[in-house]
């Protein structure tokens, strides 16, 4: 193989691997983006568990049934 031809096939792979690096980080990022979100709306439920549960009391403060 001569040089010219090791050089354009290193070329193109390096064009395939920026590709799929490219690809790759977008995929990462917009993981991330869904991360972010994911994490808001577990904060926003807890945060209304904690004010339901306020309101309501939880179940384990109430006293047993009088048959215990």
């Amino acid at each position: 193989m001569s040089l010219e031809m090791r050089m354009i096939e290193l070329e193109t792979r390096q064009a395939f691997q920026d590709d799929t690096l490219q690809a790759l980080n977008d995929v990462v990022v917009e993981q991330a983006k869904v991360i972010e979100r994911l994490q808001l709306q577990v904060t926003e439920l807890i945060k209304r568990h904690e004010e339901m549960v306020g309101q309501f009391g939880s179940e384990g403060d109430e006293a047993p049934p009088p048959h215990y």
